[in-house]
């Protein structure tokens, strides 16, 4: 073999090792996800908070603030036009790049289901429900591992709760858990 032969081999086995890296189990690519970390059920919970039932189960858990990056262009000098109308010298201009927060970062405090309710089998069906809402893409364990809190996270994010801790409302909201009476 060349070593031409050889080069052409190498990149192709590059090529493919970098594809079937990017794929899911299924074949799809992964989207990239944020590097989010989301605590653990056990650091995160808290006693209830007054005037609720003691037996309930209640995490804490920050969503941390949301930044972009702004690129403009500032004029520094204007142009310098003739009496007749002609560009004499154009405008310059500075690019100027900052950082603004677009959503503060936010302490949560909720209900969720207790430790007890967490079973392979109730986690599962939570994977499942959030397969089927195209959110988990990995496979189904019954394990609460990064993915699943992960996939909790992207559902809740759109109900305005940005944490993978699994609150009580999501887990109402999948079919997961019955709604009380007195909350329909």
């Amino acid at each position: 073999m060349t070593g031409s032969q050889t080069a052409i081999r190498a990149v192709w086995a590059i090529t493919l090792a970098s594809f079937v890296a990017g794929c899911g189990t299924n074949g799809d690519a992964i989207d990239p996800e944020p590097a989010t970390t989301v605590p653990d059920f056990v650091s995160a919970q808290v006693p209830p908070p007054p005037g609720v039932n003691p037996d309930s189960c209640w995490v804490r858990d920050i969503s941390p603030a949301e930044i972009q990056t702004v690129t403009r262009q500032i004029e520094v000098s204007p142009a310098q036009i003739a009496a007749d109308g002609t560009v004499l010298a154009p405008a310059r201009f500075q690019t100027e790049t900052f950082q603004e927060i677009v959503k503060e970062r936010q302490e949560l405090t909720f209900e969720t289901p207790c430790p007890g309710v967490l079973t392979p089998s109730f986690i599962a069906s939570l994977q499942r429900a959030l397969d089927a809402r195209g959110l988990y893409r990995g496979q189904i364990t019954g394990a609460l591992d990064g993915p699943t809190r992960l996939a909790i996270r992207r559902y809740q994010t759109d109900k305005g709760l940005p944490s993978g801790l699994l609150s009580m409302q999501a887990a109402r909201g999948l079919g997961l858990l019955a709604t009380p009476r007195d909350q329909l």
